[in-house]
C-alpha cells in the first residue's frame, strides 16, 4: 500500500482546488510501479535524467507536472507508446536533492488528465491534454449508499487484519461522502498491479468505478485472511532455527553422496557405538536410542541438543554391565584386616561372615551394614579395608548437612544444570557397578522444604526394592543390589526408624588405654614419622610419654586427637633435623612438655578427695563415654527446686523422680524435717553443654540424698542408670562406651543395673581388670556403696542433721561456698 499521511490527507480531501489554474501544457514524468489518483499524496524517487529535468521545469514555473503510469516498469527509457494517455495532474509540493544526484519529491494528485499530443522537447517529456471531468454523481439512493458502506466495512476488515485500523482511520472513512472519492483513496491504497489501478483510473462513472474498486477490495480482503491464517499456521515452523536446519540438511545430503562425512554424523555413530558397547539394559538402551534420534533430528547448537548430549553421556558412561571379580579369600581378609585395625574383634568376626556367605552364595542380596561409634574408632578406614579384601572399588560420599532430596534422587532434567544424585555419580566414578559403597555420617541428614533425603534413601539401601533404583535425573531403574553399602554414625537417636529397620548396626565402641598404645606404637607413629620426612632413627618415644600423652593429652573414644599430637610431636623433631641437628631425639615423661607443652585434661584433678553433694555419673555422647558430675546445694529459701547445666526434658524429669524418692527415703529413715524452707539447686557442670538422656537418674538421687544426709559421695565411684518412684534402677544403653569414659576418668568402682549384666562380655579384660563392676537393682544398693559410712546412718544423726538444718535457718543466714560442701 502507498505511504499516506493521514491528516495531509483529510486536509486535501477537504480543500477544493480549482481546475482552471492549471496549465494546459505540462511536462510529463513517467512513473513505473504506482498509479496516482487525485487527491494522492506521496513521495517519488526520481533518478532518471528526464523526470529530474521535467520536475526542475515544473518547479521552475507553476509547479504543476503530469504524471502517467508506464506500461512496462522495467524500461528505463520508455517511449510515448509506452506511456499509458490517461494520467493524473501533480502538484510538487516538496523538493530534495540526494547527494547522489537524484531528488526526493513529495507530489500530490490535483486532477485527471488525457494526454492529447506530445510536443518536440528532447530534455524531457512535454505534452498536452486535457482535463477529464468527474461525472455528475447521481442522488444517493439505497444501492449506492449500500454499496460505500461495504466499501468502508471491507476497508476497516482488511486494515484490521493487518493491524493497521485505528480510530482515525474509520472517521476519514466516514468523512467521505462522494462515491468517486471513496473509490480513489480505496484504490491508491491497494496493493493492486498498474495494469488493474490503471482500470479504475480510466472509469470516469463515480458508481462504476466504486464498483470496481470494491471487486478489487473483496478479493484483497480475502487474500488477508487466507494470508494471515497461513503466517498462523507456519509461523513456529518456519523460524530461523528450522530454515537452518533444513539448508544443514540439504548440506548434509550433498555430503552423503559426496561420500563425506561431517560432525553431527560422527557424532551420533559415536553414540550408537557406545550404547552398544555399554551392554545396557533393554529398557535403557531403548531410552538412549530414543534420545540419539531426538538428537539427530535438532540442530547440534540449540539448548535443547546439549541437554539431550549430556544424557547421552552420562548414560554410557554409566557401568551397566561392568563389575569387580569378588576376591573372597577367607584367610587372607582376615590377616589384612588384622594388619589394619588393632582390636574390633567383634567388627571383624561379622565382617567376615559376611565374606564368608558371599562366597558361598554369590547370588545373595547385598547386606545394609551401619558402623556406629565416636569420631576416629575407625569407621571409615575398615569400609576401605573391606574393598581391598574383596578387591572391589571403593565409593565415598558425605550426607552430613544434605537436605534437598535431590541430592539422593538427582534432580529432573527440566532443570538448568540437572545432574544425577549421589549415589549414580559414585557409581559412574568408579566405573564398577558392585563397589563397596560407604555413606558417612548418616545420623547428621537434614530435610526441608525441598524434600527428605532420609526417605530417599530408603529405596537405595532396602536389598528388596534397589534392583530398580529409579534416579530422576536418568528416569531409567538401574540396579543396584550387587552394590555393598557401608553408612557411619556417630549416633542412632537421629536416624529414622525406617530407616534403621533397613540396616545392620555394628557398634564401634571405643578402644582402651592399652588399645590406644599398641595403635600408636603399630600404626599411628609409623605413619606420622613417614607423612613428615622422618626416619626411625629420628625419633625414640618412651613408653611413658606415650602414656602421658593418652592420659593428660587426649580425652576422646577414637585415636584422632592422639594421631595429631603424635604429629605435634613429629613436627618439632622435623624442624631440628633440618636446621641440622643429628643423632636422634628421645622423647620422654620428662621432656614432653618441651614438645607439647602443659597436659590438656587433668581428668582426675575434681576426684583428689569425697565431697558432699557431689556424685559421678557416666554419659554416652557422640565422641564416646565421659565423666559426668552432678551437684547438689541446699540453701536457705522457699521451698524451690533450681536445676541448671542446659539439662534436657528427661533428665528434669528424673529429677522430679529423684526428689520424691529422696523425701521417700528419709521419711522411712525418721527424718521429719520439711524442705518448705529450703531451695535445693542441683547443677551439672559445663553449663554450655547440653544434656539430656534416660541414664542419670542414680547419680542425681545420690547427689541430692549426700547433701540432704550431710555425708559424702566417694570419688572413685561412678554409676550409671535411671530410677523409679520406688527406687528401681532401669537398664541403659552404651556400657561399654561409659566402661571406657570411666577408666579415662579414674574411675575404681562403676555400678551399673543389674538387668545390664549381660553386656559385660563386651567389655574388654583390660577395662575389667582396672575397673570394679557392681550390678544393682535398687537405689538403696547405689547409695550402700557410695555414700560414705552410709551404715552408721540412723534416725539420730538424721535428728542432729535436722536440728543443725533447723538452726541455720533460724539464724536466716546463707551458707557459705565452703560449708556448702561440708553440712549443706
Amino acid at each position: 500500500m502507498a505511504v499516506t499521511d493521514k491528516d495531509d490527507l483529510i486536509n486535501l480531501i477537504e480543500e477544493d482546488v480549482p481546475d482552471n489554474e492549471i496549465p494546459e501544457i505540462l511536462p510529463l514524468m513517467p512513473v513505473r510501479d504506482v498509479v496516482i489518483f487525485n487527491d494522492m499524496l506521496l513521495p517519488l524517487f526520481i533518478g532518471r535524467d528526464r523526470s529530474v529535468r521535467a520536475v526542475e521545469h515544473a518547479l521552475e514555473e507553476d509547479r504543476y507536472i503530469f504524471l502517467a503510469a508506464q506500461k512496462d516498469p522495467v524500461d528505463e527509457e520508455p517511449k510515448t507508446e509506452d506511456i499509458f494517455t490517461v494520467g493524473t495532474v501533480g502538484k510538487v509540493l516538496r523538493m530534495v536533492k540526494l547527494p547522489d544526484g537524484k531528488i526526493k519529491a513529495l507530489v500530490q494528485g490535483m486532477a485527471k488528465g488525457r494526454i492529447l499530443e506530445y510536443m518536440e522537447d528532447k530534455s524531457f517529456f512535454k505534452v498536452r491534454f486535457e482535463q477529464i471531468e468527474e461525472a455528475a454523481t447521481p442522488e444517493m439512493d439505497v444501492n449506492t449508499e449500500a454499496l460505500m458502506r461495504n466499501v468502508r466495512e471491507q476497508s476497516e476488515k482488511i486494515l484490521s487484519l493487518k493491524g493497521e485500523l485505528s480510530s482515525e482511520v474509520s472517521a476519514v472513512l466516514e468523512s467521505i461522502e462522494s462515491p468517486g472519492k471513496l473509490a480513489d483513496l480505496v484504490a491508491s491504497n491497494l496493493r493492486l498491479r498498474v495494469d488493474e489501478a490503471q482500470q479504475v483510473l480510466e472509469c470516469h462513472e463515480p458508481i462504476e468505478r466504486l464498483t470496481k474498486a470494491y471487486g478489487f477490495l473483496s478479493r484483497e480482503v480475502e487474500l488477508s485472511a487466507v494470508q494471515v491464517k497461513i503466517q498462523t499456521d507456519v509461523r513456529d515452523e518456519i523460524s530461523k532455527t528450522q530454515r537452518d536446519y533444513y539448508l544443514r540438511e540439504q548440506v548434509r545430503a550433498i555430503n552423503r553422496e559426496l561420500g563425506e562425512q561431517d560432525d553431527k554424523i560422527a557424532e551420533i555413530n559415536d553414540y550408537k557405538e557406545n550404547i552398544a558397547s555399554a551392554k545396557m539394559s533393554p529398557l535403557a538402551e531403548k531410552e538412549a536410542l530414543k534420545q540419539l534420534k531426538r538428537l539427530e533430528q535438532m540442530h547440534s547448537d540449540s539448548s535443547e541438543a546439549t541437554v539431550i548430549r549430556t544424557y547421552l553421556d552420562w548414560m554410557v558412561e554409566l557401568p551397566w554391565s561392568a563389575r569387580t571379580k569378588d576376591n573372597l579369600n577367607i584367610k587372607r581378609a582376615a590377616k589384612l584386616l588384622d594388619e589394619e585395625h588393632h582390636g574390633l574383634e567383634k567388627v571383624k568376626e561379622r565382617i567376615l561372615e559376611f565374606l564368608s556367605v558371599r562366597k558361598l552364595n554369590p547370588n545373595m542380596k547385598g547386606s545394609i551394614l551401619c558402623f556406629v561409634g565416636p569420631p576416629g574408632v575407625g569407621k571409615t578406614s575398615l569400609g576401605k579395608a573391606i574393598a581391598a579384601a574383596m578387591k572391589r572399588e571403593f565409593v565415598r560420599i558425605s550426607l552430613g548437612g544434605i537436605r534437598d532430596e535431590a541430592e539422593i534422587r538427582g534432580h529432573r532434567r527440566t532443570y538448568i544444570g540437572a545432574l544425577p544424585g549421589r549415589i549414580i555419580q559414585g557409581l559412574k566414578q568408579c566405573g564398577s557397578n558392585n563397589p563397596v559403597f560407604m555413606m558417612d555420617e548418616v545420623d547428621k541428614l537434614g530435610s526441608d522444604y525441598k524434600g527428605d533425603p532420609s526417605s530417599a534413601l530408603l529405596e537405595a539401601l532396602d536389598p528388596e526394592q534397589n534392583s530398580e533404583f529409579s534416579d530422576h535425573y536418568l528416569n531409567i531403574a538401574f540396579d543396584l543390589s550387587k552394590v555393598m553399602f557401608i553408612l557411619t554414625a556417630n549416633q542412632l537417636d537421629t536416624i529414622p526408624s525406617a530407616l534403621l529397620d533397613r540396616m545392620e548396626v555394628i557398634s564401634l565402641s571405643g578402644y582402651s588405654h592399652e588399645e590406644k598404645r599398641t595403635i600408636a606404637e603399630n600404626y599411628l607413629l609409623p605413619r606420622q614419622i613417614k607423612e613428615n620426612g622422618l626416619k626411625k632413627r629420628h625419633l625414640q618415644l618412651s613408653t611413658g610419654a606415650l602414656d602421658e600423652i593418652i592420659q593428660n593429652f587426649t580425652l576422646e573414644a577414637g585415636v584422632r586427637s592422639l594421631e595429631r599430637e603424635l604429629g605435634a610431636v613429629c613436627r618439632k623433631i622435623a624442624r631440628k633435623v633440618a636446621e641440622g641437628s643429628k643423632g636422634g631425639q628421645r622423647v620422654s615423661r620428662a621432656n614432653l612438655e618441651k614438645f607439647l607443652g602443659p597436659p590438656k585434661y587433668l581428668s582426675e584433678l575434681d576426684k583428689e578427695e569425697s565431697q558432699i553433694g557431689l556424685s559421678t555419673g557416666l554419659a554416652w555422647t557422640q565422641v564416646g563415654g565421659v565423666v559426668l558430675y552432678v551437684e547438689t546445694s541446699i540453701i536457705p529459701g522457699k521451698g524451690e527446686l533450681i536445676v541448671t547445666g542446659q539439662l534436657g526434658e528427661v533428665m528434669q524429669e528424673s529429677v522430679k523422680a529423684a526428689m520424691s524418692y529422696t523425701r521417700h527415703a528419709l521419711a522411712g529413715l525418721g527424718f521429719k524435717d520439711s524442705f518448705d524452707d529450703l531451695d535445693i539447686h542441683i547443677h551439672v557442670p559445663d553449663g554450655a553443654t547440653p544434656k539430656d538422656g534416660p541414664s542419670a537418674g542414680i547419680a542425681i538421687a545420690t547427689s541430692l540424698f549426700s547433701a540432704v544426709v550431710g555425708r559424702p559421695v566417694s570419688s572413685d565411684v561412678a554409676m550409671t542408670g535411671e530410677i523409679t518412684l520406688r527406687g528401681r534402677v532401669l537398664p541403659i544403653g552404651g556400657l561399654k562406651e561409659k566402661a571406657l569414659g570411666a577408666l579415662r576418668g579414674g574411675i575404681k568402682t562403676v555400678l551399673f543395673p543389674e538387668k545390664n549384666i549381660k553386656d559385660l562380655s563386651e567389655i574388654p579384660q583390660s577395662v575389667k581388670k582396672r575397673i570394679r563392676f557392681v550390678p544393682v537393682r535398687h537405689l538403696d544398693d547405689v547409695l550402700a556403696i557410695a555414700i560414705e559410712n552410709f551404715s552408721t546412718l540412723d534416725a539420730s544423726a538424721l535428728k542432729r542433721k535436722a536440728s543443725s538444718t533447723a538452726t541455720k535457718k533460724k539464724a536466716k543466714k546463707p551458707a557459705s561456698a565452703g560449708k556448702s560442701k561440708e553440712t549443706a
